[in-house]
């Protein structure tokens, strides 16, 4: 806890395209967490070359990343703003976590199986050890709470028993992080396969809408959006591509489901999804306005770099110290 605010620590890799999903369920919720916690928002650009990157399109991905966090409302003077690499203390607190850490912890990580299966040719010591890092990057800023979604509750859930292994053994040395449960944002699916989350990562373009899609691209991908032979737009499990379409517009303009299924009674799919394009649309213009100005002004987004990586490192390296006092390391003649 910082003053009489709680810290809530979170993070997105500099890997692919961020989705309208990644905005409405996770990014637009961070700013309205602004005023409530301190908050830490890091690209984590270390977690991404657990799989192998192009160095320029990373670093440019990255930039877009920092870049977007802004032009989505993050203030970076109210917010710290950085780039994982660019604090040393994570890579320095992971290997020390890493010797607290059981193999048989890391051996039972869902996710680590399912990356292993899909990259085959590249199953590194860095995506088994991944989740160690996960828990220096929260326990380097005594994180009271994490937002995570069902998928990363595994990765809270190890970060918790290493950062108790650690206090067991050597006192109160980090805060013990919850997992933080606000208001859901929208659980966003593939306009292709609504049985699967819009993913950054798809390999079919159509399925996902990207928030720097420009306006006819994105009314394009909601024409094509999966639907069903029903012809009724209904709110219900039987259809899933209409159901996720009302979300997406509910999302956007915030009517309720049944008010939306009102508003479209009797109307086909075609004006629906047009509607649901349009609405889109409006939501992330200011969004792409703001982003357009921020990549001109790239003296303003260096100095956000720089000034947030020092108020990062500030903090992270007043837990790093005590951390080497504990285990034993020789004190650094001043």
């Amino acid at each position: 806890m910082i003053g009489d605010k709680k810290v809530l620590f979170s993070g997105m890799q500099a890997t692919g395209n961020l989705t309208l999903g990644n905005y409405l369920g996770a990014l637009k919720n961070w700013v309205a967490l602004s005023d409530e916690y301190e908050c830490y928002y890091s690209v984590v650009d270390m977690h991404s070359i657990t799989v192998r990157q192009d160095p320029a399109t990373l670093r440019r991905r990255a930039r877009t990343l920092l870049t977007l966090y802004i032009a989505a409302g993050l203030d970076p003077e109210k917010n710290c703003i950085y780039y994982q690499s660019h604090v040393s203390c994570h890579a320095e607190l992971m290997w020390i976590l890493n010797c607290f850490t059981y193999m048989g912890e890391l051996n039972r990580m869902t996710q680590f199986k399912d990356k292993a299966a899909k990259h085959a040719d590249n199953i590194n010591a860095g995506l088994f050890t991944y989740p160690v890092l996960m828990a220096a990057d929260i326990l380097l800023y005594q994180a009271d709470v994490v937002p995570v979604g069902i998928d990363q509750m595994q990765h809270l859930e190890i970060t918790r028993d290493i950062a108790q292994r650690f206090n067991n053994l050597y006192g109160e040395v980090f805060t013990i992080p919850e997992a933080y449960i606000g208001k859901a944002g929208a659980k966003i699916m593939s306009l292709q396969d609504p049985s699967k989350k819009m993913s950054k990562s798809d390999e079919n373009p159509n399925a996902s809408i990207y928030l720097l899609d420009d306006p006819d691209t994105i009314i394009r991908k909601f024409k094509r959006a999966v639907t069903d032979s029903e012809n009724q737009i209904l709110y219900r499990e039987e259809q899933p591509g209409i159901r996720n379409l009302l979300d997406i517009y509910c999302a956007c303009t915030g009517k309720t489901p049944k008010e939306a299924e009102r508003e479209f009674d009797g109307k086909g799919y075609g004006e629906f999804k047009l509607a649901v394009g349009e609405a889109v649309v409006g939501v992330l213009k200011p969004l792409q306005e703001r982003m357009a100005a921020l990549e001109k002004d790239k003296a303003y987004i260096d100095q956000v770099i720089k000034d947030n990586a020092q108020r990062a490192a500030y903090t992270a390296n007043k837990t790093l110290r005590k951390v080497q006092k504990k285990v034993g390391f020789p004190e650094r003649v001043r």
